[in-house]
């Protein structure tokens, strides 16, 4: 499990990051919010502790970057205990709030539990960056927003994103997805692949033509 300890306190940033090796994580460290983005452009991390008020970006805006990227737990730490700025941060989507002064055991013990609840939830979802799919709700979010799909849609991206880098013929979606008992053209796979890209912003490219051949999830 790696984790990354975001603080322009450089005390805090190492007695975070002891307690977390002596609990058997490996730590990074990001003196800021801007340093902390660019970290998470590059590795995945299973956890962000996250300080709330920091010079350059705060931990509220440094939030929400990182939710486009990465849809990692985030706890958040701060001097900050008006309800108003913990109702804000929960808006934002993070997993806990911790006050400082806090102690470093109880601040791994939420680490624990938002891990552990983070694992439950992989299993629930799928996703390549800010796209993400919940498997149980059926719901497909792209860098935070809620995105509208019909059912085959989203079990074509479903398909797609199990077998991501795979190319895939037509006749094995249509197999696959509408089922191997389907009779009808192939090209209906390919009006699917339209509206599912146009669906998905972004990450539309994603979405390659395999010429000659069908589609692949390219990560």
């Amino acid at each position: 499990m790696k984790i990354l300890i975001v603080d322009d306190e450089a005390n805090i940033r190492e007695v975070v990051r002891e307690y977390c090796e002596l609990s058997g994580y490996d730590a990074d460290e990001a003196q800021d919010g801007v340093e902390a983005i660019e970290k998470v452009k590059t590795t995945h991390y299973d956890c962000v502790i996250l300080d709330v008020m920091m010079p350059t970006l705060d931990g509220f805006s440094a939030c929400k970057e990182i939710k486009k990227i990465q849809d990692v737990p985030i706890i958040m730490l701060s001097a900050r205990c008006e309800e108003y700025d913990k109702l804000y941060a929960f808006d934002l989507g993070i997993d806990d709030y911790v006050i400082k002064p806090f102690s470093p055991k109880e601040l791994m013990a939420r680490v624990k539990v938002v891990l552990e609840r983070g694992s439950h939830r992989e299993k629930n979802t799928l996703s390549y960056e800010g796209l993400v799919v919940d498997l149980l709700g059926r719901t497909v979010s792209v860098d935070g927003d809620r995105v509208t799909l019909t059912p085959k849609e989203i079990d074509l991206l479903i398909y797609l994103m199990n077998n991501k880098n795979i190319a895939l013929s037509r006749q094995q979606l249509l197999e696959e997805v509408w089922n191997y008992d389907y009779f009808g053209d192939d090209r209906t796979v390919d009006t699917h692949i339209k509206m599912l890209r146009h669906n998905i912003g972004a990450y539309r490219d994603h979405i390659v033509t395999v010429r000659g051949m069908g589609y692949k999830f390219e990560a």
